[in-house]
């Protein structure tokens, strides 16, 4: 007698294979959004932290008016695509100043319309708080 051997894989075992991959892809697929919306809060959180040196700069020279003028206070932000309108919104005062970025764009949407703030009181310190989900929350950045 001649016995054929199995050639290839069984239905069950190929049922099992495409189960497996299922569950390991719906744990992995949320995990990862959450990793892509925390750096998208961080990468905000530094690009508008950079424009506080430049708005230090400017208060310290007692320019309070934005734009590219005489006079004027260019602070040389760039557009970002995480962020709604593109730029953060930017208000130089002696006694408080602001940096404000709105998260829209191409960022996550669990981020939509959250916001970070840089604020600088009339001691010249700067902090950081946020409104996104805690589990988003960059180190260094308190909520509000």
């Amino acid at each position: 007698m001649n016995a054929q051997m199995q050639k290839g894989f069984t239905l069950i075992e190929l049922m099992i294979v495409v189960a497996i991959i299922g569950i390991l892809a719906a744990i992995a697929i949320p995990q990862y959004q959450t990793y892509v919306a925390k750096s998208q809060v961080s990468r905000v959180m530094s690009e508008t932290g950079s424009l506080r040196t430049a708005a230090e700069a400017c208060l310290l020279d007692g320019r309070t008016t934005l734009g590219t003028g005489a006079g004027e206070c260019d602070i040389g932000a760039t557009d970002s695509n995480l962020l709604k309108d593109d730029r953060a919104e930017v208000t130089l005062a002696a006694n408080e100043s602001t940096i404000v970025a709105t998260f829209g764009g191409n960022a996550a949407a669990a981020l939509a319309d959250d916001t970070l703030t840089w604020t600088r009181n009339e001691n010249g310190t700067w902090t950081c708080s946020t409104d996104v989900a805690d589990n988003f929350k960059p180190a260094g950045c308190a909520g509000s």
